[in-house]
């Protein structure tokens, strides 16, 4: 008898399955892909060096604006990017699975399903438990086209046997945006195809404007109020028939188009109330409908990032096992999050449009500037800066960046906006200079937007 079961260790999963065996818990985990989950394996991680990767193009012509020779015919060699990627994540794939073993956690490979109270089926073995986590994750969505066969996901985009001259990444999500951005960094030409007007649906929408400005600047071309009809194949080429009549020739299209909670196959005969995309729906606690079945991360898709369920992960471990060390449940609100595209977004709290609606009058401030690295040369790569300040409050509501180390800056704001900063502490902070982030800490003339 196991004290829990986890079904799925991916970065969620494993937090708990660990805290939980750290607490004394006998703990079982359930995984019948890799270790790591889609961060480790087919997100966050590759992701991120692949963006690291499509910045160099830049870097060398930044490189010649300083003085330094570079050879002009430099380009990628993209077996070499890709299979050291994959050994970085065969790496991380092993230190997950030690961080398991070393907690005590035992470790089953297959596929589970839940059989019941307080039952888990793997293959023909049953285990019995007295609580089942559920930590699937999600997977990419692709609608039902004709021609749906000859289109790629973004998990193909880690293993491909070589680039593509022309592309196509249809969706307007970060994902879509990131690939966009990774793809024409390393020299494909890349069409990003959005059936909306404008893609970073969630986004402020300044900041989403001021990004797609920038993508195009950078090279890639967005087509919004665009979608894809059928993907047949002409040759050995893809050929994309548009809404508008139109056609797109390219050698690979990549469907980035959203992801849905990963349950096929996950309840044999009752499953707990499921939302309209097949979310598991829990309470504050992360409990199901379904006595002792809890869920987190991608499958309740509430917040769609690992930090969201890790924290989660970590918390429920605690709440079952030592509820005098769980605190509070999870939070959902002033989560920063980060947009790997190219440029960079990092963004904290409120937009504009959001914190018109919610506060009524606000204040905002916006610097937007040219980096100093660029200006020994001709790049005019620009960044922008935004502060949502609540006017009756004083309070800094959102903070919103578009440049480079965006993310890696505003996780250092995200700590005062959590705290409650007001825009006079920000006004009374030394900047460091000459530094982008001192931007924040130097904007002194704003305007102010009320609903009346």
């Amino acid at each position: 008898m196991f004290d829990l079961v986890v079904i799925g260790a991916g970065s969620g999963g494993v937090r708990a399955a660990r805290i939980a065996a750290g607490l004394g818990a006998n703990v079982a985990i359930v995984e019948n892909r890799f270790f790591g989950g889609t961060c480790v394996n087919v997100g966050c991680v590759p992701k991120k060096l692949f963006s690291y990767g499509a910045a160099f193009p830049d870097l060398f012509r930044l490189a010649a604006d300083y003085g330094f020779r570079v050879d002009a015919d430099i380009g990628v060699d993209w077996p070499t990017l890709r299979d050291n990627k994959t050994r970085e994540i065969t790496r991380l794939n092993g230190i997950y699975r030690g961080l398991l073993e070393s907690a005590g956690v035992t470790i089953i490979e297959g596929h589970g399903s839940v059989a019941g109270e307080g039952r888990v089926c793997v293959g023909s073995e049953l285990l019995e438990t007295r609580n089942i986590l559920i930590a699937t994750g999600g997977k990419p969505f692709v609608p039902d086209i004709p021609g749906r066969e000859h289109i790629l996901i973004s998990d193909d985009l880690f293993s491909l046997p070589a680039l593509p001259d022309r592309v196509a990444v249809v969706g307007g999500g970060y994902i879509a945006s990131e690939f966009a951005s990774i793809l024409s960094g390393l020299g494909c030409a890349v069409t990003q195809l959005y059936r909306g007007d404008l893609f970073l649906r969630g986004f402020d929408r300044e900041i989403r404007e001021f990004v797609a400005a920038q993508m195009q600047h950078r090279g890639v071309n967005l087509r919004f109020n665009t979608d894809v009809e059928s993907v047949s194949v002409a040759g050995e080429c893809r050929l994309l028939r548009l809404a508008d009549g139109s056609q797109l020739e390219v050698d690979a299209v990549f469907y980035a188009t959203g992801r849905v909670p990963n349950i096929d196959g996950l309840f044999e005969t009752e499953s707990p109330n499921l939302a309209a995309n097949g979310a598991i729906q829990v309470d504050d606690c992360l409990q199901s409908s379904m006595p002792g079945v809890y869920a987190l991360g991608d499958v309740i898709d509430r917040v769609q990032l690992t930090p969201v369920a890790l924290a989660e992960g970590m918390w429920l471990a605690r709440h079952l096992f030592a509820p005098h060390q769980a605190g509070p449940a999870p939070e959902y609100d002033l989560v920063p999050t980060a947009v790997f595209c190219h440029p960079n977004i990092g963004t904290v709290g409120l937009s504009e449009e959001q914190a018109l609606e919610k506060h009524g009058a606000i204040r905002v401030y916006r610097s937007e500037f040219r980096g100093m690295k660029y200006t020994l040369g001709d790049i005019q790569h620009r960044s922008l800066m935004k502060l949502i300040v609540d006017d009756a409050s004083d309070q800094v509501i959102g903070l919103h960046m578009v440049g480079d180390d965006a993310g890696e800056i505003v996780q250092g704001f995200a700590v005062a906006i959590r705290a409650g900063a007001t825009k006079q502490d920000f006004d009374g902070t030394v900047g460091i200079h000459p530094t982008a982030a001192e931007e924040f800490v130097t904007m002194r003339e704003g305007r102010r937007i009320s609903t009346s």
